[in-house]
C-alpha cells in the first residue's frame, strides 16, 4: 500500500523546516548578540584596545651661578622597544633587525621573549636612541612597539656627584639628592587606554579612549654655588696629590642661613656612568654619612659651654703638667712642654687636652666631672649643638652618630673627660659644621639645607628665608668671645696664611681611630679643620677632613691648608671688603 502526501504537504514541510532553521539562527544570534554581548565586547576590546603608560618626566636639578639657576642634571629621551608576542609575525626578520640596529641595547634572551605567547608585553631592549627607534619603526613590524623614556644627563660631569646621587636603570634615584627626593623628582606616570591600529599605534578617535595625564617631577634648585663647588673640588684634588690621602672631604656653608654652598668628596665618580665605579664606597657622601670621633674641633664647643655656664673665661688659668688623672686613667697632651700656669686661651692655641678636661671639671665641683657636669655637657653637645643626631639635610643615607647620655650605662667620668676634646663620641662633618655655625653667628642654629627653591614655568621660585631651629643656644657675648679666641689662635699659630684685613678663625682636629682590638689605633688618624671667615661678621664656614685606612694625618699639617686655600678664594669670590 503506497503512502501518498496530500496535496500541499511537501510545501508545508519545507516551510516548517525553513522556519526551524530561521529560529535556530535567531536564537543563536540572540544568544551571541544579547546574552553573550558583554563577553564578545570585552574580547574585542582586549584585541583592539591597549593600555599605554605615559611616563612622567623626572624633574631637573639646578645649581646656582651667582643668583641665576644653571642646569646641573638634565633628561635625554631614550626608547624602550617591546613586543606583544600574541601579535608578532615575522619573528626571524624582527630578530635580525633588532640585532643590526639595537645591538648592545637588547636584553639577554630577547629572541626567546617573542615566543612567550601567554604575555602581551615583553621588553626587548632599553635606552635606544631616537635614530635607532626610528630605523626600527620604519620596518613596520607587527607586535613591536616603542615607549619613550628619559635618562639622566650630567652636563657638568662629576661635579657634586656624591651630593647628587644617580638614577638607575629602573629610573629610581639612589644616594644623595636623587635618592632622598626620589618621589618628588619622579612625578606620577599617566596612562592611556586606546583603540590601536594593526601596528599598535593609538587611534585618536573613539569614545572608549581614556587618558590620565602624567604629572612631571619638580625641578629643584640647589643652594650649591657652581663656582664654589668647582673650587672646593679642585682644592680636594690638589690636597689628595699633596697628602696622598685615600679620602678627602670638604663643605662650605652660609652660617647665617644653614645653606650649603658646596659639598664634595674625593675620589669621586661619574653619575652618568655610575655602573663603571669599581667601589660602591664612592657613592657615599662622607660629609653626611661618615661618622667619626671629631677630635679637637669639639674643643670650641667645650669652651663655649664653659663660658656660657660662667665656669671659665679665656684669661682664667690652670696648672698644666701635660697629664691629668681621671680615676685609673691618665690623659695626656699631644703637644707637650707648654707647662706651668697658663690661660685657657693658651690651651686653645696649643690644643691642650688637659685644659679642656679641666673645663669639664669646673663645670662640676672643680676636681671631677660630676653627674651634674655630665648633664650640662650633654645638654650642650646633644640638645643645643645637636651633635650625634641627624640634621635632616635633604640627602640620602645621613648618619646620626652618638653622644652617650649621662644616665646611659656606658656613661662614665672618663668617657665625658674624653668628650671634652672630641673623643668618645661620634658625629658627622655636617653636624660639626652646623653646630659650629651657631657658635659663630651669635647663637642661632639653622637646619642645614641644599635646596634653595624650585623652577616653576621657567621661573625661579626661591624658598622663604630659613626659620631658625633654635635661637640663643649660646649668648651673643659668648659667640663674640669664642670668635676672638679662634682668630687669635689662628693668627698666633699660623701667621701670614690669611689675607690681611679679615677676621679668620678656626680650630684644628686630629682624631684617633678606634681599633678592632680595642682602644685606639697607632697607625691611623683623621685630620680636620673647621673655621669661619668674613669682615665684621662670619660670612662662610668651611669644614675639611682628610683620612684614609692605615694612614696618619694631622689637622694643622694636612687639613688646615685646604681650609686656607678655599677661604682666601672665598674672600675674593664673595667680594668681601677688608676691614679698614
Amino acid at each position: 500500500m503506497k503512502f501518498e502526501l496530500q496535496k500541499g504537504s511537501r510545501s508545508r514541510i519545507l516551510a516548517i523546516g525553513l522556519l526551524a532553521i530561521a529560529a535556530i539562527f535567531v536564537v543563536r544570534l540572540f544568544y551571541l548578540q544579547v546574552i553573550q554581548y558583554s563577553h564578545y565586547v570585552a574580547q574585542a576590546q582586549a584585541e583592539q584596545q591597549k593600555q599605554f603608560v605615559i611616563p612622567a618626566e623626572r624633574g631637573m636639578i639646578y645649581a646656582k651661578n651667582g643668583d641665576e639657576p644653571v642646569r646641573l642634571v638634565m633628561n635625554q629621551s631614550v626608547y624602550t622597544v617591546y613586543a606583544d608576542p600574541q601579535t608578532v609575525t615575522d619573528k626571524d626578520e624582527i630578530v635580525e633587525a633588532l640585532k643590526e640596529v639595537a645591538g648592545g641595547n637588547l636584553v639577554e634572551g630577547f629572541a626567546d621573549l617573542l615566543d612567550a605567547k601567554e604575555s602581551r608585553y615583553k621588553i626587548l631592549g632599553t635606552k635606544l636612541s631616537r635614530t635607532q627607534a626610528e630605523l626600527l619603526k620604519e620596518k613596520g613590524f607587527s607586535g613591536i612597539g616603542f615607549q619613550e623614556t628619559s635618562q639622566r644627563v650630567y652636563p657638568e660631569g662629576t661635579l657634586a656627584a656624591q651630593l647628587l646621587g644617580y638614577v638607575d636603570t629602573e629610573n629610581e634615584g639612589k644616594y644623595g639628592l636623587e635618592g632622598y627626593l626620589n618621589d618628588e623628582l619622579s612625578g606620577v606616570d599617566g596612562s592611556l587606554v586606546a583603540v590601536t591600529d594593526v601596528s599598535e599605534v593609538p587611534l585618536t578617535i573613539g569614545n572608549k579612549n581614556v587618558r590620565i595625564p602624567e604629572q612631571d617631577g619638580k625641578n629643584v634648585v640647589l643652594s650649591i654655588d657652581r663656582s664654589v663647588q668647582s673650587k672646593v673640588e679642585q682644592a680636594l684634588k690638589d690636597a689628595q696629590k699633596r697628602t696622598g690621602a685615600k679620602e678627602v672631604s670638604a663643605m662650605v656653608m652660609d652660617p647665617n642661613s644653614g645653606k650649603v654652598l658646596a659639598m664634595a668628596n674625593y675620589p669621586t665618580y661619574d653619575p652618568e656612568k655610575y655602573y663603571e665605579a669599581k667601589d660602591v664606597a664612592l657613592f657615599n657622601n662622607n660629609v653626611v654619612s661618615g661618622t667619626y670621633e671629631p677630635g679637637s674641633t669639639i674643643k670650641t664647643f667645650t669652651m663655649a659651654t664653659g663660658i656660657e655656664k660662667n665656669a671659665v673665661r679665656p684669661s682664667d688659668t690652670f696648672n698644666n703638667t701635660d697629664f691629668i688623672k681621671i680615676g685609673d686613667w691618665t690623659i695626656s697632651n699631644a703637644t707637650r712642654g707648654i707647662t706651668g700656669t697658663i690661660s685657657f686661651q693658651t690651651a686653645l692655641e696649643w690644643s691642650l687636652n688637659t685644659g679642656f678636661v679641666t673645663i669639664g671639671q669646673r663645670l662640676g665641683n672643680g676636681t671631677s666631672i660630676t653627674p651634674a657636669a655630665r648633664q650640662t655637657m650633654y645638654d650642650y653637645y646633644y640638645n643645643k649643638f645637636r651633635l650625634g643626631q641627624a640634621t635632616g639635610i635633604e640627602l640620602a643615607n645621613e648618619a646620626s652618630g652618638l653622644v652617650i647620655a649621662p644616665d646611659d650605662q656606658r656613661s662614665s667620668e672618663i668617657r665625658y673627660a674624653n668628650m671634652t676634646f672630641g673623643q668618645g663620641m661620634e658625629a658627622t662633618m655636617i653636624q660639626v659644621a652646623s653646630g659650629f655655625s651657631a657658635l659663630v653667628n651669635g647663637g642661632t642654629y639653622y637646619q642645614p639645607t641644599v635646596i634653595d627653591g624650585y623652577m616653576e614655568d621657567g621661573e625661579f621660585k626661591q624658598n622663604e628665608s630659613p626659620t631658625p631651629v633654635a635661637t640663643g643656644i649660646v649668648q651673643k657675648s659668648t659667640s663674640d668671645t669664642l670668635k676672638s679666641m679662634m682668630i687669635k689662635a689662628r693668627q698666633s699659630g699660623f701667621p701670614g696664611v690669611d689675607k690681611s684685613g679679615y677676621r679668620i678663625g678656626g680650630k684644628t682636629g686630629t682624631s684617633q681611630v678606634s681599633s678592632p682590638q680595642g682602644g685606639y689605633s697607632d697607625d691611623e688618624s683623621i685630620a680636620s679643620y673647621v673655621g669661619f671667615g668674613g669682615s665684621d661678621a662670619p660670612e662662610y664656614v668651611i669644614m675639611v677632613q682628610v683620612s684614609g685606612k692605615d694612614q696618619i694625618f694631622q689637622g694643622a699639617r694636612d687639613a688646615l691648608p685646604i681650609f686656607t686655600d678655599i677661604s682666601n678664594w672665598m674672600l675674593e669670590y664673595l667680594k668681601i671688603q677688608p676691614k679698614g
